[in-house]
């Protein structure tokens, strides 16, 4: 085909101009050559343009041949523009339309295609463009590591997050079903569980600057002030006796597991999630004993900004002696009062009602104490709480009363305690057990009544007996509830005070909104830890050595630091997965390698991202990351086979 230009009159600007149209030789049927019109262009056809390359790269084009040079862009983008109306318009023949634009065309054997070293790849390839994001291989490359060891550290890090596991289990992962050693660049052979548990302890090394790295990096990321910080703990229970260990303890396990060895861990949140200051105390250290020695890491690790955050911690924590250390480190507060306020006055002020998360409302009301504290307190009336509290207050009456019964029927059974020093005990170890529900009830235990003829052979039988209490039997025992403490519990049902050192504002209601907006974001802590702990399974602990364990619990704290960046990310789109559901849905997205014989009797292996689906889409699209890592990768080998006599010829092949 070709460019034919035509001198002829234009009636739109009634002069006479070139006239362009693409046409085709072609024989007729008498053999005769002739011309065929396949595209008419008009006038508006740019003179510069090189019309006999461009005609020439047409005819490679519909021939299937490809251009070893391109042209220039205009004319490049000329010439495809041309193809692309050809095809449409059905003037060229559909069998020479086998190589377009990107497309590679070949002959292949389909019995031959094989699909293999299939890897997961999505949630790997979004965890490791969070790191990317943090920057986490600058820092430690800026520390002095070796190229090897942080492509083994954020191998291990990406992996702690998507499949959280042992050692063992993690280095299985990546050798057989992860695709994240091809992301990171670190040789899938190499990985073993011993590189793991060193790589682990090497990072802990960097703890304390890697925490200060990480908490000023996202803040500038996300431009965060730390204008409110949460200070809780939690603990984590070992599997083993850990005898030689000076860290495990046995405590109060937040698991129900007090069977187990626990550690506790310290965590300072700011109110977006991100972790400021980790700490790893004994298992049996209280919660209120902790803050006197993170309080002075406050200043250096929360922020740079000159005014200090607002600390908000749970009742467990706000003793008056921590209160008060809170205050001498000037630092303002917001906590639950450790105690129910009996002695107390509302304010004249109209209440305000807010609403929780789950759309309910809550009465809020300043209430001033008699005792002349000079704190603000924030009475709470939750209706929702108060349904909750009920419902646990009767199961707690109803098995007071059924432990009451079994100790009353065991009396008139033979081999029960019958003894009435005995009876008074086991009640007084119940009432201490349901400390707050026994004050409901009132027990009486009546002696069994003895004449004095049994009084007085009684006594000659048993002269050697303690004290006249161990001779008494008991008859029956009677109980029945309080109205009057009956009511008063219900009194209080939904009812809790917030208190602050925050000085009181000049609008009430506005005071009262703040403080409970500054306290409901400890709820943001309390999911943290659920992520941290359940998510990430960071328990139970099986290392045996105090090191091993540390290490463990830091590099679960730096696969969260990604975790809620990438969370954190989300929320603004208002996607708000849980990080498990996050990855099962990332894990959708794979990598396959596809090997297929072509008619040269080569093999052609290419290795290709799936295409991800909607959801995978709009979470890429909300993070602003890269949805594949890379398109294709496509290598051609001549297929090789050795026959019989092949094998004797080359045993004999040398050299000389």
């Amino acid at each position: 085909m070709f460019f034919k230009r035509i001198n002829r009159y234009n009636t739109k600007t009634a002069r006479r101009e070139d006239y362009y149209s693409l046409v085709e030789s072609y024989r007729n049927a008498l053999g005769e050559p002739s011309h065929r019109t396949l595209l008419s262009l008009g006038y508006e056809i740019d003179s510069t343009l090189p019309l006999r390359e461009i005609s020439d790269k047409l005819n490679d084009l519909v021939a299937g041949k490809r251009s070893l040079f391109p042209l220039e862009e205009r004319a490049e983008k000329f010439t495809w523009e041309l193809y692309r109306q050809l095809i449409k318009e059905k003037k060229i023949d559909t069998v020479h339309r086998m190589q377009q634009e990107a497309g590679e065309w070949e002959c292949v054997d389909l019995r031959t295609i094989q699909n293999e070293d299939v890897r997961e790849l999505g949630s790997e390839w979004m965890a490791l463009q969070a790191l990317q994001e943090l920057d986490i291989a600058g820092f430690l490359s800026g520390c002095g590591w070796d190229e090897e060891d942080i492509q083994l550290a954020l191998t291990h890090i990406v992996s702690r997050a998507v499949y959280p596991a042992s050692e063992l289990k993690t280095s299985g992962y990546i050798r057989e079903n992860s695709g994240i050693c091809e992301l990171t660049g670190y040789p899938v052979k190499q990985i073993t569980k011993d590189k793991l548990y060193s790589i682990t302890k090497k990072l802990y090394g960097e703890k304390n600057g890697l925490e200060l790295y990480l908490s000023r990096k996202t803040n500038d990321l996300f431009d965060l002030e730390d204008k409110i910080i949460l200070y809780d703990l939690t603990n984590t229970y070992f599997e083993g006796s850990k005898r030689t260990s000076g860290l495990s303890r046995y405590g109060r396990s937040k698991e129900k597991r007090n069977d187990c060895p626990l550690v506790v861990l310290a965590l300072v949140v700011n109110v977006e999630g991100f972790i400021k200051y980790s700490s790893i105390f004994k298992g049996n250290t209280a919660d209120c004993k902790t803050l006197a020695s993170t309080i002075d890491n406050l200043r250096t690790i929360t922020s740079t900004s000159e005014k200090r955050a607002i600390v908000v911690i749970d009742a467990g924590i706000a003793t008056s002696e921590n209160l008060a250390l809170l205050k001498e480190k000037h630092y303002d507060y917001v906590c639950v009062s450790r105690s129910s306020l009996k002695n107390y006055t509302e304010a004249a002020t109209e209440p305000v009602r807010v609403k929780d998360n789950r759309d309910r409302e809550i009465e809020l009301r300043e209430v001033r104490v008699e005792d002349g504290d000079s704190e603000y307190y924030l009475k709470v009336d939750s209706p929702l709480k108060a349904v909750k509290e009920s419902a646990m207050n009767n199961l707690f009456v109803q098995r007071f009363e059924e432990e009451l019964k079994k100790i009353a029927s065991g009396i008139h059974k033979k081999g029960c305690t019958k003894n009435y020093g005995k009876v008074c005990e086991r009640i007084g170890r119940l009432k201490a057990k349901y400390r707050a529900t026994g004050k409901m009830f009132s027990v009486e235990i009546v002696k069994e009544e003895q004449d004095k003829n049994r009084e007085e052979q009684d006594k000659s039988k048993k002269k050697k007996a303690k004290s006249r209490d161990d001779q008494d039997q008991c008859r029956e025992i009677r109980w029945h509830l309080i109205p009057e403490a009956v009511v008063e519990k219900r009194k209080e049902h939904g009812i809790y005070f917030l208190k602050t050192s925050l000085k009181k504002a000049e609008d009430s209601a506005s005071q009262e909104s703040l403080i409970w907006t500054i306290y409901n974001c400890i709820r943001n802590l309390e999911s943290s830890f659920r992520c941290i702990k359940s998510d990430l399974d960071l328990r139970p602990v099986y290392h045996h050595t105090d090191d091993a364990a540390e290490a463990h619990l830091h590099l679960g704290l730096l696969a969260y630091w990604l975790v809620n960046t990438v969370r954190h990310k989300l929320k603004k789109h208002d996607i708000r997965f849980n990080w498990s559901e996050l990855v099962r849905i990332m894990n959708t997205q794979k990598t396959v390698t596809t090997s297929v014989e072509n008619d040269r009797n080569q093999i052609i292996r290419i290795r290709k991202c799936s295409e991800p689906s909607e959801k995978v889409k709009l979470i890429y699209n909300a993070l602003g990351y890269r949805q594949a890592p890379f398109i294709r990768k496509k290598s051609v080998v001549n297929k090789t086979e050795i026959k019989k006599n092949k094998i004797a010829d080359l045993l004999n092949f040398s050299s000389g």
